[in-house]
């Protein structure tokens, strides 16, 4: 794979077969050519890896999201970032324990099943 697209579903088994550091290499390129203003872009680019490696891997839940996101108005790319948002923020809540329950991938996945576009745009201005 030469080049990534967030707006194309890039092929699962290639995807995955690239190593991670390539994955963030080629996400992190895709922003800079799209001139992309980011406060940390390798942060960024992570939490685009981990949410197009779940699609990769077919983790139903997440390919759900992505359609259901892009059929309110998002394109895959926004889908992509919300995903990634509630990803960062469920970690954040991992770190600093306030995470509740003993499932915490049950739990992320259950906040992926609520997302939302209204959702989402109402956590970015807040």
């Amino acid at each position: 794979m030469k080049k990534y697209d967030a707006e194309k579903a890039p092929s699962a088994a290639e995807w995955l077969a690239l190593a991670e550091h390539e994955q963030v290499t080629l996400i992190e390129a895709y922003h800079k050519r799209i001139k992309a203003k980011l406060p940390n872009r390798q942060i960024h680019a992570l939490a685009h890896v981990v949410v197009e490696n779940q699609l990769a891997e077919g983790i139903e839940v997440v390919g759900e999201a992505v359609e259901r996101l892009v059929a309110e108005g998002l394109d895959r790319h926004e889908a992509i970032h919300a995903i990634g948002s509630v990803l960062m923020e469920h970690l954040r809540s991992l770190m600093q324990g306030t995470e509740t329950g003993p499932d915490h991938v049950e739990q992320y996945f259950q906040e992926v099943k609520s997302l939302t576009k209204a959702g989402w745009y109402e956590s970015t201005i807040s």
